[in-house]
């Protein structure tokens, strides 16, 4: 089975947050973590994280926080979850090291480097917004919870 880790999964949250924040204001760390009850300490470096891959722009000051970079159709669940988990390969023949030591024997090289690539795509399709259209938590058409499990795929 193919999960997200903790840590996409609370980015993806928190740039959710961010984005149904019609105020146009920087929101802190503090509000993201108890609006999804997410440990305020372990959000704060993955907001620390997003605002480096310029995800997030970050506020100092009082009245500081966070606030998306872009607009939140701009802005792709792929972006998101490869700024906090780094590269997506589902095997480690598919490396950015290039190619393991079976790879003139191989077999399924190919098939699985187009399941990665699908994947891949998929996460490309889905945009910040359409995680706050969906309006029960549920991204539109796949059933999918946002945060618990963004992407589930059993192979």
């Amino acid at each position: 089975m193919l999960r997200l880790t903790k840590k996409a999964d609370y980015g993806l949250m928190a740039l959710k947050y961010l984005a149904e924040q019609t105020d146009g204001s920087a929101h802190s760390a503090k509000d993201i973590a108890e609006a999804y009850h997410i440990p305020p300490q372990l959000l704060a470096k993955i907001l620390q994280t997003l605002a480096k891959a310029g995800l997030l722009v970050s506020h100092a000051g009082t009245n500081g926080g966070y606030a998306l970079a872009r607009r939140s159709n701009e802005i792709t669940a792929f972006e998101v979850i490869r700024a906090i988990d780094g590269p997506l390969f589902i095997t480690s023949c598919i490396t950015i090291h290039g190619t393991c030591d079976l790879a003139g024997h191989c077999t399924i090289k190919e098939p699985l480097r187009k399941v990665n690539d699908s994947i891949k795509d998929l996460l490309n399709g889905i945009r910040i917004a359409d995680l706050i259209e969906s309006g029960d938590g549920e991204h539109a058409g796949t059933g999918a919870p946002v945060g618990g499990g963004l992407v589930s795929i059993a192979i």
